[in-house]
């Protein structure tokens, strides 16, 4: 049957419901991307259906009435309704093609996300269902900001510690290890580096917003102080290979991932050099948005990458 010709619009009600939490008509608005004067015509417009004043304007900003309370705590139970609708919808829609949008960080995205996107769509393929897969290789930043504003379901980033604003889970460990092209100096060398000789050595390095870097810093941080000096890079790459390439060459030294240059150091084409006085252990971790868990193939994949840390 139609509704109700007083029955108020959702938006209008969610706005209110941000009003509520943030105590400011101004702020609600910043949080639902309008300006104030659109949000106030919302909330006038809500006013006018409900037939009852639900703002307290003054100078000194807004605050909810009486009814406007009573109305915000039943919107609530509303749009948590419609919230759950809308998965439910989704998932509807999932049922028919599965399509999982995942970002990766580039260590991961080139040596580990290979097997597991195999070993997926394996998985599905034996359920009798499809899945498309669309795959973001890029730093651990981008990754986290990708999962945040919806541009990917799933998330694998690399670091000292879990991105903020996501939900988390830890899928293994990676060692960092200093390597040298053979004909350099430290390759024949016997006593390890320690933490303030490697500060002051110009290495090859990634970009600013690398797992790879960032857990680099912490932990020289965490050696030397939060003032310790550092020298300025060699060179600043953007990709996991680009660095490995540019030390085969002859550039200089590097600290990377064990599982970018195993190949490489099992032929004797680069060589490790020890470390001492820091902690170059890092965390893989799988993030998704808060409040969800993954589904679907995203779920799948998650529960792979978990088989897989017992294998690395």
């Amino acid at each position: 049957m139609p509704l109700p010709p007083r029955v108020p619009e959702l938006a209008a009600l969610d706005l209110l419901l941000s009003v509520a939490r943030t105590g400011s008509l101004g702020a609600a608005a910043r949080e639902h991307h309008i300006s104030q004067q659109a949000a106030s015509e919302r909330i006038r417009r809500l006013e006018g259906t409900l037939g009852v004043q639900v703002l307290r304007r003054s100078r000194q900003g807004s605050s909810l009435t009486t009814a406007g309370a009573l109305v915000a705590d039943w919107a609530g139970q509303l749009t948590e309704l419609a919230a759950g609708l809308e998965a439910s919808v989704a998932a509807l829609r999932a049922e028919r093609h599965a399509q999982l949008r995942v970002a990766a960080s580039l260590t991961v995205a080139e040596y580990l996300m290979p097997r597991w996107l195999v070993t997926l769509r394996h998985q599905v393929e034996a359920r009798g269902e499809e899945v498309s897969v669309q795959l973001t290789a890029t730093n651990s930043e981008e990754v986290a900001e990708r999962v945040r504003d919806g541009r990917a379901g799933l998330g694998f980033v690399e670091g000292p510690s879990a991105p903020g604003g996501l939900a988390w889970r830890e899928i293994g460990t990676d060692s960092l290890v200093l390597v040298v092209p053979s004909g350099h100096p430290w390759s024949r060398r016997r006593r390890p580096v320690d933490a303030a000789e490697l500060s002051h050595t110009p290495l090859v390095s990634r970009e600013a917003g690398s797992g790879t870097r960032r857990a680099l810093e912490v932990a020289l941080e965490t050696a030397l102080g939060a003032g310790y000096e550092r020298a300025r890079p060699l060179l600043e790459l953007s990709g996991t290979a680009a660095v490995r390439g540019a030390v085969l060459a002859g550039a200089g030294p590097a600290v990377l991932s064990t599982l970018a240059v195993a190949d490489d150091v099992a032929s004797g084409r680069l060589r490790t050099v020890g470390v001492t006085g820091l902690a170059l252990d890092r965390r893989l971790l799988a993030v998704w948005p808060l409040g969800s868990s993954p589904r679907g193939p995203a779920s799948d994949l998650l529960t792979i990458a978990l088989r897989g840390r017992s294998r690395r």
